[in-house]
This record gives structure tokens, sequence and C-alpha cells, in this order.
């Protein structure tokens, strides 16, 4: 590949890895913002994770029709599309919280983070096949973890934005802000953004086909303790920190931010590391996924026993190991996808990432109300190390 080639494709990555901020800026805010909600609303602790399950849910439920899009019409549509909507879901958000009638309950709130969710489902599989054409030769990984640090650079804003009054005054503003960046957002990338096209075929993804690949089969099922780990580190940060030390909204934050930062070091770092293991993408991709998911378990296992400065280390290497893995999986993923169903499979491997997601936070938020911090994020540590085993498994059988 000659140097102007090169540069044409990370231009392209760069590209990716931008709509990728802004769509995940709108989307992890929620998550930013759920002790606010509590506030607003006076939720419980299950109450609140049934925010982050539902909004889960949307996107669990657009995961395999946006990859059956993608597949057949190419990442432009897709990608255009999820802005609009994840910009009309955000504006919902906002007028749940400024008492505007009928709209302006928690219920109001629970339709309008649904539609969120429904419209991040074009996330995954657009720009996973966005950077699969574009990433240069020998650089997979990297590419694909770039894009990802897009996810954790979004939500770094967006955690400083929400919580912060002195940027917006309130949490409905702070969501009507970032609306109007997701409009415009969207009108850019619809007149300048190169697609790639597809088969021009809409076809179901042939769940069959996934299944019978049995090493994609047991990643994609470990992705589920994976994602429940996920989702509820991001959405109880906030009020952990609040509940259990003397932190504001506004510091909670802050290192809720300063954990998705070090997210995006672990992705780019770990991508880049995998470039250069030896062997196959998808050897490399599972043999850095092992070793970051065990520090993951080790993690959550120690965090209720820290305070303090090593508190705040616990939670940057947090975001190095447990927000920096996506990249890696859904490399590992698309690497080891059936010919031309790489959309297929990125939307499965997130799907079950959703599923997790869509039923850890509530029972953690339970867990807490009940038992308390401690027994909550121990048993998010045992279900990483149970996704530990499948990774595990999966880089011996394909050895």
């Amino acid at each position: 590949m000659s140097t102007s080639d090169s540069s044409r494709s990370w231009r392209g990555v760069t590209a990716v890895a931008a709509w990728q901020v802004v769509a995940s800026a709108a989307y992890y805010a929620v998550f930013a913002a759920t002790s606010s909600f509590r506030d607003t609303y006076g939720l419980s602790g299950f109450e609140v994770g049934l925010v982050v399950s539902v909004m889960t849910l949307g996107y669990t439920l657009f995961l395999f029709p946006m990859g059956a899009v993608v597949d057949a019409y190419g990442d432009h549509p897709a990608m255009v599309g999820g802005l609009v909507g994840l910009a009309a879901g955000a504006a919902g958000v906002a007028l749940a919280g400024a008492n505007v009638p009928l709209v302006g309950t928690y219920g109001g709130l629970l339709v309008a983070v649904f539609v969120l969710g429904s419209a991040y489902a074009t996330g995954m599989p657009a720009t996973n096949r966005a950077v699969a054409s574009r990433a240069p030769r020998g650089r997979y990984n990297l590419a694909v973890g770039l894009k990802q640090v897009g996810v954790t650079a979004g939500s770094a804003i967006s955690a400083v934005f929400v919580t912060n009054n002195v940027l917006v005054p309130t949490w409905p503003a702070s969501f009507a802000v970032i609306a109007g960046v997701g409009f415009l957002a969207a009108a850019v990338y619809a007149l300048t953004f190169d697609g790639t096209g597809g088969s021009g075929r809409m076809e179901f993804p042939d769940v069959r086909a996934l299944a019978a690949n049995r090493l994609l089969l047991v990643l994609v099922l470990s992705g589920f303790f994976l994602g429940a780990a996920v989702y509820t580190l991001t959405g109880y940060t906030v009020p952990y920190l609040e509940d259990s030390t003397a932190a504001t909204t506004a510091v909670a934050g802050t290192v809720l931010a300063m954990m998705q930062v070090s997210g995006s070091a672990g992705r780019i770092g770990a991508g880049s590391l995998a470039d250069r293991v030896p062997g196959t993408a998808a050897r490399a991709s599972l043999r850095v996924l092992a070793v970051q998911i065990v520090g993951a378990t080790v993690l959550l296992l120690v965090l209720p026993a820290v305070r303090g400065v090593t508190m705040l280390v616990v939670f940057a290497a947090l975001g190095l190991t447990i927000l920096g893995f996506p990249g890696l999986y859904h490399g590992a993923a698309t690497a080891l996808a059936p010919d031309g169903k790489a959309g297929a499979a990125s939307a499965a491997a997130q799907m079950s990432l959703n599923i997790g997601g869509l039923l850890a936070p509530p029972l953690f938020g339970l867990v807490a109300d009940t038992a308390g911090y401690t027994t909550g994020w121990r048993l998010l540590g045992v279900g990483v190390a149970a996704s530990t085993v499948m990774v595990v498994f999966a880089l011996v059988r394909y050895d």
C-alpha cells in the first residue's frame, strides 16, 4: 500500500471514529445521568438499573435488523439514520426532565431512552464494516481499537458534560445540547461521508451459520458476562461513589470520565499490541483479550475493599481492562465470521453484550439495595471470570 493510500485509509478510519464519538456521547450520557435521574424521580437502585435496561432493550431488539440493513445497503444510511435517531432520543430525555405534560415523567424517560438505545443499534454493525473496509493492511486491530476509542471518548465527554452544572445548568439542558449536536453531525455525514455499499438484498442473518461456527459461538457467549460488567460499572459508578464516599456528583462524574479515558488508552494499546502478536488476527485478538479480562476479574473483586487514591487507581485500571476490551472482542468476532457475514457476526457479538447489560443493572441495583455494593461488585467479578474461561477455551481450540 502506498503512502497516499495509507493516508486515505487512516482518514476513513478517523471519520468513522469521529462518528462513534458523537453517537456514544448521546448514548452514554444516560449512564452519567443515573444519579440525577434518581434524585429527580426519587428512584430506588432497581429503578435506576431499569433505565439502563430499557435503553439496552431497544439497542438489543434492533441489532440484528440493523446488521441486515448494513449488509444489504452499506454503512452510510445506517450511520446517518443512527445519528438522527440518537439526537431524537436525547431530545426526548431532555423533555422528560423538563416537566413537560405527559412526557415529563419517569415513564416518559423510559420511552426516550428506549428510542435512544434503538438508534444506537446502528453503531456496531455499521462502524465495524466501515473500519474493516478501510483499515490499512496489517493494522486492522489498531484501526478497530481507534474506532472503539470513539466509544470511551464520547462517554468521557458526556460524563463531564452531564454531571457538571458549571458547563450546563441542568441535566435536561445538557441532553438538549447533545441532541442539537447529533442533528448537526447527521447532516454533515449525510453530505460528506463516502460509505461502502452492500449486497442490495435485505436478508435476516443466518443464525444457524453463525451458531455452527463453534469458536464464534463461544466468544459470543462470553460477551454476556462482559456486557453485564460494562453496563453495570458505567451505570453505577456515580451512585456508588456518592453513596460510599464523600464525592459530589461532579467529582463522581469526573471519575467516570477518567475511567473512560483510560478505557480509550486500553483500546488503542490492546489493538496495537494484538497487531504485533504473531499469527492470525483472530488468534492475536483472543490472546490479548484473555489477559485484559483476567485483570478485570481481579479488579472487580478488590474494588469494594479500596478507598482514597487506591480506589481511583482501581477505577482507572478497570477502564484499561473492562472498558478497553471491546475492540479486541469485536475484532475477533469479525475475524471469525463466515464470509460476507461480518455485519451479522458483529450484531450477534454486540447482542450478547447487550443481553448482559439488559439483565444485570437492575439486579445489581437490587443487590446493592438489599445486600450492599460489596456483594454486587464481587458477583460481577465472578461473571467476568466465567467469560475468561470461555475466551481461553476459544483460544485453545483455535490454536
